[in-house]
């Protein structure tokens, strides 16, 4: 079965990079067909999409997010990674990555449930000075 863990620092201060990786195992990230995501969920809000990195190594992002927002992967660890740079108290949310197969992509970029493909427990980033 797949899983998803990620980690990074629970705290960033504003003005800098915020950088998270997803270890994915019971699957490789270069698997035909799926499709690797990052998610939000600020306080108080609903799930908000963020981009993904494809098993080809193609990337997409929120165009909301675009200009500061990169994800990339190292297949030897089998891992993704989101950078998230110029944060403000504003991006501070649960953070979660998702892995779902090509059928489940259109869904996940447009509204994103818990319901399809395999997700991490998320891990909380808060930006504070």
């Amino acid at each position: 079965q797949v899983q998803l863990q990620e980690s990074g620092p629970g705290l960033v201060k504003p003005s800098q990079t915020l950088s998270l990786t997803c270890t994915v195992s019971g699957g490789s990230i270069t698997t035909a067909g799926y499709f690797w995501n990052w998610i939000r969920q600020p306080p108080g809000k609903g799930l908000e999409y963020i981009g993904y990195i494809a098993y080809a190594g193609g990337t997409y992002y929120n165009s909301s997010l675009k200009s500061r927002t990169s994800i990339s992967r190292d297949t030897s660890k089998n891992q993704f990674t989101l950078q998230l740079s110029s944060v403000s108290p504003e991006d501070t949310a649960v953070y979660y990555c998702a892995g779902v197969q090509v059928h489940q992509q259109a869904t996940m970029t447009s509204r994103p449930t818990k319901t399809a493909g395999y997700w991490g427990q998320g891990t909380q980033v808060t930006v504070s000075s």
